[in-house]
């Protein structure tokens, strides 16, 4: 896991960057950090949704995943995710499929901001936002 202060280094004063499953999920222990208003209403433990993204990024039909930052991120001593971004060619039942036993809200075309270091999009695949309310 990155740290707040690296975070805000690569923000620099600018668009926030998508962090990888490592940077937002390695080490982190903090429950709330990601959807918060879920925690402890049916949304599961941080390294089950560590695992299973970095199960969906395994597939075939995913170029990648990326945690979306909160803004509070800047000024939290925490890194916060507001949602899980998701590059892919899948289906939208298979995108559905992803949330089951998130407790997520849905699934949202594109990203939920304006952020710095997305990946590139390969030819036929399109990012999809996992988000919670």
């Amino acid at each position: 896991m990155i740290t707040v202060e690296e975070f805000r280094r690569r923000t620099g004063g600018g668009s926030m960057p998508v962090l990888t499953l490592t940077d937002f999920f390695d080490g982190n222990t903090v429950e709330d950090s990601i959807a918060p208003n879920q925690w402890e209403y049916g949304r599961p433990p941080i390294h089950v949704l560590a695992k299973r993204f970095r199960d969906v990024e395994a597939r075939a039909d995913v170029a990648w995943v990326r945690v979306q930052p909160h803004g509070d991120s800047l000024d939290l001593d925490v890194l916060c995710g507001e949602a899980v971004a998701v590059c892919a060619s899948a289906d939208e039942a298979t995108r559905d499929g992803w949330m089951n036993g998130l407790e997520a809200s849905g699934v949202i075309d594109g990203l939920v901001d304006d952020y710095a270091e997305v990946p590139t999009v390969p030819e036929g695949c399109s990012i999809w936002s996992i988000v919670w309310d």
